[in-house]
């Protein structure tokens, strides 16, 4: 008779031993790609409840509130994915335009599109900060005996 939690012990350490079924490690994300894709990842969220509420106040007949929301919720989450590619980081800023056109529906949408704006340009920089001190701190670390 085997402990509570231990049956699957002996078999979970013999495949991943380095035999031929483990995976591969994992790709490194940088600093930019996580940092974009949080905020991208924020920014489906609030185009979630901009959906909602203007179906609510009926700024948008149903079909084009749901179908658009949908559609920018999705253009949001697939280029959070893309993001290590340099051109998804630029349909990124092409999707903060088009975040900021949501106050043609909802004025107050030009507000707050534009704090999120902000905070993608923010990250933006300060990722790309962080990437360039990383580089130079490892050649740095390389040259030093």
């Amino acid at each position: 008779m085997t402990a509570p939690g231990t049956e699957g012990s002996s078999a979970e350490g013999s495949s991943a031993g380095g035999s031929s079924l483990s995976r591969p490690p994992r790709r490194t994300r940088s600093v930019t790609e996580s940092l974009l894709s949080i905020v991208l990842g924020l920014e489906a969220i609030l185009v979630f409840f901009v959906m909602l509420t203007a179906f609510g106040l009926k700024a948008l007949p149903a079909a084009a509130a749901f179908g658009g929301g949908l559609a920018l919720i999705l253009a949001l989450m697939l280029v959070s994915g893309l993001l290590r590619y340099p051109w998804a980081i630029w349909l990124g800023w092409v999707l903060q335009a088009a975040l900021v056109a949501t106050g043609i529906f909802l004025p107050i949408m030009y507000f707050i599109a534009a704090g999120f704006v902000a905070i993608w340009v923010y990250c933006f920089i300060k990722a790309r900060q962080i990437e360039h001190d990383k580089a130079q701190f490892i050649q740095q670390q390389e040259e030093t005996p």
